[in-house]
């Protein structure tokens, strides 16, 4: 199992990366969260750190929005 961080903007998703671990997930997530970019970017709207199963769809574990 992997897990996923993706962000969120008026277009749809983007996956950022899929990582093996859930301790590396929220690294990422968090310096996404504390981006100065992402926070005056303003097309951005969220990130999301998921549960990335294989098989069946994944679970969002984490939610964070910028506006």
């Amino acid at each position: 199992m992997t897990f996923a961080v993706n962000t969120h903007d008026s277009w749809g998703l983007v996956q950022v990366g899929r990582y093996p671990s859930l301790e590396e997930a929220r690294k990422v997530f968090a310096s996404i969260c504390d981006d100065p970019w992402y926070k005056r970017d303003g097309t951005v709207k969220g990130v999301e750190l998921v549960q990335a199963a294989d098989t069946a769809g994944s679970q969002r574990l984490e939610w964070f929005a910028f506006r």
